[in-house]
């Protein structure tokens, strides 16, 4: 049996109080939101944030009448069905490699500080590509390989890879920066038109977001945003399929299985509160309200 592509899980870590809550990383967190905020659409039917962690960012889709949480960390969405509720909201424990939803489900997606956990960005992006509906909207953000700081560490020799080279480095274990052109490249052979090229977080360093005020340096980097130069650490693309946006192309319901399939079989589930039943057999867990299809059940 071949093994497919490794997966990142950040289980029951610690990244929320170690990455973010206390860690200066205040500004990160308000440019990634006002661009979240200027590219996504007015409103929709239902939008899926893959990799949603800990809900850092969930709060930023309420135009949406459903927000489906899908992570392959148990514990991380259950802090966040802990914060959010389920008034809006259903929680997903899978592998992002294989979604275990019905193709054309989604008016929009995001992937926000999370594709660079991925080693095949094709594979993952065909599996967004296959959910979302006709002139659905995908929010991409990335790790950035050819970065400022990079090509001038390149230029005095003290890089150990190229940031010219279009092959993604693996800088750390399951940790991944992309060149632009091998992105842009990427998400075109899959059908997604460019909107919107955003390069953010430009003043990344610990001493400027200590010298500055947080109001100047999100200021000073919207206006760099507007350049357009993916040269910045981080990029966020605004993408869109061809065809006519309808925001009602898939009504949201009450019923989780309305798009949720089995994600072996590709086939209907049903239900009995605690666990889902395949037409194939197979049974997958539902835990505290988190619907897991990590693993089948014995």
């Amino acid at each position: 049996m071949t093994e497919g592509p490794r997966i990142c899980d950040y289980g029951d870590s610690t990244y929320r109080l170690d990455f973010w809550e206390g860690q200066g990383r205040d500004y990160e967190d308000a440019v990634e939101r006002r661009v979240l905020r200027q590219a996504l659409p007015a409103g929709g039917s239902r939008l899926l944030e893959i990799g949603a962690g800990f809900g850092r960012i969930t709060n930023e889709y309420r135009m949406f009448d459903q927000v489906v949480l899908l992570d392959y960390s148990l514990e991380q969405l259950q802090y966040a069905r802990a914060n959010h509720g389920d008034d809006g909201f259903l929680y997903v424990a899978a592998d992002a490699y294989r979604m275990p939803f019905w193709p054309r489900s989604f008016d929009a997606a995001t992937m926000i500080r999370v594709i660079h956990h991925f080693e095949n960005l094709p594979a993952v992006i065909g599996q967004v590509r296959e959910v979302l509906a006709e002139g659905g909207a995908f929010i991409l953000e990335y790790a950035n390989k050819r970065n400022l700081k990079a090509m001038l560490r390149h230029l005095v020799g003290s890089n150990s890879w190229n940031p010219y080279t279009l092959d993604p480095i693996e800088f750390v274990e399951l940790n991944f920066n992309f060149h632009p052109e091998f992105v842009q490249r990427e998400v075109a052979k899959l059908g997604f038109e460019t909107r919107r090229v955003v390069p953010v977080s430009w003043f990344r360093l610990g001493l400027l977001k200590r010298a500055l005020p947080l109001r100047l340096l999100t200021g000073l980097d919207s206006i760099l945003q507007r350049c357009g130069w993916a040269i910045s650490p981080s990029v966020f693309l605004e993408l869109r399929l061809p065809g006519a946006p309808n925001n009602r192309a898939a009504p949201s319901s009450a019923d989780p299985l309305d798009i949720l399939r089995c994600p072996q079989s590709g086939t209907l589930l049903r239900s009995d509160g605690y666990v889902l039943f395949s037409e194939s057999g197979t049974r997958w867990g539902i835990r505290d309200g988190v619907y897991d299809f990590r693993q089948p059940l014995d």
